[in-house]
């Protein structure tokens, strides 16, 4: 199976790409046309317009390898396709020169695609196809393609799961090759050819999705739509030509639903895994059932970083400029720059699911060498329950199945703590059907939007499926409020869970209850914050450390669950039975799992204290705290010493709340404040 320019797709590997992202105010310097978006956003009876730029390419930019002097020569071997292109990279570099992926192919190998050769180039191989176009008297300006046929390329083929070697090689341009002083000025001077190509993929996008005319199809459903309920929003980005390039819309009870449960958000963008899908993307959550409810739709035809910019900013417009607490999205420098920009306060997370599926294909010859490599990897990363754990079994299994110089695993390993359970503790996820959820939502996307449906039927498609998600949550409201619970315990504690969570909570509840029967708490330091071991007779590796307020009956575990899932955990749980408490006290249950999750007001503020949370909610003051330790060691710090931060408060923080003793009982609001002024 081959492809052509294969890479640009490959999400997480952008990360050791050797590419940067030239910024429009860069370009607008070097270029005398910058392409010009309208963005035009409907709400009611108000209407929104301005101009902005929305240019973005990329350069590539060459690292030097061990191999940096040398030049290629048929034969030469390489330990990965990566090392290769580094190694190409660098020599293109010295003489002066672009490079780009031309073709790649795999093979299937005892039931798995694998990669087996790769083709780099000259950025000036090939030739661009002359259009046909339809008689006009409308003059054109005639525009010169970058590409004149140069014949210049090393292609790598895999002998060996390690061993990649160059079977083919032309060192010879048919054009002037120039000094590396002069690279990026004639990079910068084709910023216009890029430009070019960009449109040209926004217009065969287009073409994909609306095809002849149907554009107004989509306008007139979303006007029909707003006719029939005034609070139903959408907003569409054109260009300078008037030509769409990205849409978003979200009706009244997805507004209302972001509401109550806009807590933690998902960005999903399934259609980036497969070419012949709509380009549908869609702003997802959990409600109170653990169903996956829909905030937003949008049609993301073009995927710089101003575009994703302008879709995350007309959204958050749409749910009344209220961010999440966290956001989940897949991994690309242009939609990370973007949620960094119009979520600076949002903590976010990339979707693991997402980074695990394709280990399968990163690690395929690896895979099939040791089957249970793949198993080892799950188990480490979702059960590590400290970054320490995480780490000593993480260097065990590159120890044992020899891949420490793995490209792909260190690129996974420098993100980590973007993605990995462990470093993402303190943080809501509202993270209880993860997998499920991703499932759900994978299989949406398969069965409904190809891209050889129609439009209308797309639409047809949109408000079927939206209709059924808000028929099934109607559903489960009844149910839970006429369905009998089976309880496992004689706790009063359990009937009155039972009483107050959806029938899908109290089922997580009950899982950590009747866990909390075998728990035995170990008091090891004493005061007005005492200090626990709890978890399992016998088991060190189950035991955490729970903080407990006597006098207010308060409890904090650092294993985190509450602050990820709002669910309490059984270690918590353990430790207030031993202690006498009878009922499950007010704190630990956060409002958006109950019965009652969409009583009162739709909360209109700037964040989600509200109703669903009590105001001395771990969820609350940690996330605050965590997120401000980034943000204070980011303002004069590199990025391993903000982690570094980060990952001392992760562990030192209950230290720090029990030795608020020593000079008297302090609230958490003080500690944070202090902790900020230490930090400025």
């Amino acid at each position: 199976m081959e492809y052509s320019s294969s890479e640009d797709d490959e999400l997480v590997e952008d990360k050791i790409s050797f590419e940067e992202d030239i910024k429009a105010s860069d370009v607008d310097q070097q270029t005398e046309e910058a392409t010009e978006s309208l963005q035009i956003e409907v709400h009611g009876d108000s209407t929104l317009a301005s101009v902005n730029n929305s240019i973005d390419n990329q350069l590539l930019v060459v690292a030097d390898g061990d191999l940096k002097n040398h030049t290629p020569c048929l034969g030469m071997e390489f330990e990965s396709d990566a090392s290769a292109r580094a190694f190409y990279n660098s020599y293109a570099l010295r003489l002066g020169f672009g490079i780009r992926v031309a073709r790649s192919r795999c093979e299937r190998r005892k039931g798995v695609e694998v990669l087996v050769m790769k083709r780099f180039v000259c950025l000036k191989e090939g030739h661009h196809k002359k259009k046909i176009t339809e008689n006009s008297s409308k003059k054109k300006r005639k525009r010169l393609s970058i590409r004149d046929g140069c014949p210049a390329m090393m292609e790598v083929v895999r002998r060996r799961p390690e061993k990649w070697v160059v079977t083919k090689l032309v060192l010879e341009h048919t054009h002037i090759v120039v000094s590396p002083e002069r690279v990026r000025e004639i990079q910068l001077s084709r910023l216009s050819g890029k430009d070019r190509e960009h449109q040209d993929y926004l217009k065969e996008m287009r073409r994909r999705v609306f095809g002849e005319g149907d554009a107004q199809i989509l306008i007139e459903y979303f006007k029909r739509m707003q006719a029939e309920n005034s609070g139903f929003f959408y907003a569409m980005q054109v260009d300078n030509r008037n030509c769409i390039t990205n849409v978003l819309w979200a009706d009244t009870k997805a507004r209302m639903s972001y509401g109550y449960f806009g807590d933690a958000v998902t960005f999903d963008t399934t259609y980036r895994q497969n070419k012949n899908m709509m380009p549908f993307a869609a702003f997802t959550g959990l409600n109170h059932h653990g169903q996956t409810i829909v905030f937003g739709c949008a049609l993301v035809i073009d995927k710089t970083e101003s575009s994703f910019a302008w879709l995350f900013e007309t959204w958050l417009t749409a749910m009344n400029g209220r961010p999440p607490l966290t956001i989940t999205t897949d991994q690309g420098k242009a939609m990370e720059a973007a949620v960094a920009k119009v979520f600076p306060d949002t903590r976010h997370r990339l979707c693991r699911w997402r980074i695990l599926s394709r280990c399968k294909k990163k690690l395929s010859d690896a895979n099939c060498r040791y089957p249970t490599l793949h198993g080892e990897l799950k188990m480490c990363i979702n059960e590590s329950v400290t970054i320490e754990t995480f780490e000593v079994y993480w260097r065990t299994i590159l120890d044992k199945y020899n891949l420490r110089d793995n490209t792909w695993l260190q690129t996974i390993y420098s993100i980590r703590h973007r993605w990995v359970p462990a470093y993402l503790k303190g943080s809501f996820f509202a993270e209880l059907t993860t997998t499920l959820r991703v499932e759900s939502m994978n299989r949406l996307y398969r069965n409904n939007f190809v891209t050889e449906s129609s439009l209308e039927m797309f639409i047809a498609k949109i408000d079927q499926e939206m209709d059924s998600r808000y028929e099934k949550e109607a559903q489960e409201d009844y149910a839970t409020l006429n369905a009998q619970r089976i309880l496992k315990t004689e706790s009063p504690m359990e009937k009155q869970a039972a009483n107050i969570y959806t029938r899908f909570a109290f089922e997580k509840f009950q899982v950590e209850l009747v866990e909390a029967f075998n728990q035995f708490p170990v008091k090891i330091q004493d005061g007005p914050l005492s200090k626990f071991s709890v978890g399992r007779d016998g088991d060190a590796r189950s035991r955490h450390f729970v903080i407990f307020n006597e006098s207010e009956k308060k409890a904090y575990c650092n294993c985190f669950k509450y602050e990820v899932s709002g669910i309490p955990c059984r270690h918590v749980l353990g430790l207030l039975l031993v202690c006498g408490t009878i009922l499950l006290p007010e704190y630990c249950i956060l409002k958006r799992w109950t019965r009652k999750a969409k009583n009162g007001l739709v909360l209109h503020g700037s964040g989600h204290e509200g109703e669903n949370y009590p105001q001395d909610s771990p969820i609350l003051w940690y996330n605050d705290l965590l997120h401000e330790s980034m943000k204070c060691a980011e303002r004069g710090a590199s990025s391993a010493e903000a982690y570094k931060i980060a990952k001392d408060i992760l562990r030192n923080v209950f230290s720090e709340i029990v030795g608020f003793e020593e000079n008297g009982a302090k609230s958490l609001p003080q500690h944070m404040e202090k902790f900020q002024k230490s930090s400025s």
